[in-house]
């Protein structure tokens, strides 16, 4: 009888250890995908960001070609110290653009598009610009 109960203790032990890591490993492999599908860059919040190897007029008109070549209309361009702001509008989206110089040769570019008055921010969107910007800076 001993061992009936040490092997319903085993199996019982086995089948929580399973249903434990199998959703583990689904949860990591989500993860990965995820990290996976917006490509090289990151996201936090709907914000979107990557840091180039190129220098920030490279990406500043990689990022005006990109905005151009999905039809998003520029509202204003500014400079403040070391960052170059954008701001463009694409149907009911406002989207904001910094792209800041780490150094000489590394640029961060940041871009936010909101929708709804910003209540709802749009990180397909913004993905999508650092990932076609990211096409001009490659090719330029």
């Amino acid at each position: 009888m001993a061992s009936l109960h040490s092997s319903f203790g085993a199996i019982a032990l086995t089948i929580g250890v399973c249903f434990v890591t199998s959703g583990c490993v689904a949860l990591g492999m989500t993860a990965a995908g995820v990290g996976m599908a917006a490509g090289v860059s990151h996201t936090l919040g709907g914000i979107v960001y990557k840091t180039f190897a190129a220098p920030q007029s490279k990406v500043q008109n990689a990022t005006i070609a990109a905005l151009r070549k999905m039809q998003i209309k520029v509202t204003e361009r500014k400079r403040d110290e070391n960052k170059a702001l954008i701001t463009a509008r694409a149907a009911d989206r406002d989207i904001d653009i910094e792209i800041e110089a780490l150094t000489p040769n590394a640029t961060r570019i940041t871009v936010v598009a909101k929708k709804d008055g910003g209540l709802i921010r749009d990180s397909a969107t913004a993905t999508e610009i650092i990932l076609q910007t990211e096409k001009y800076v490659g090719t330029g």
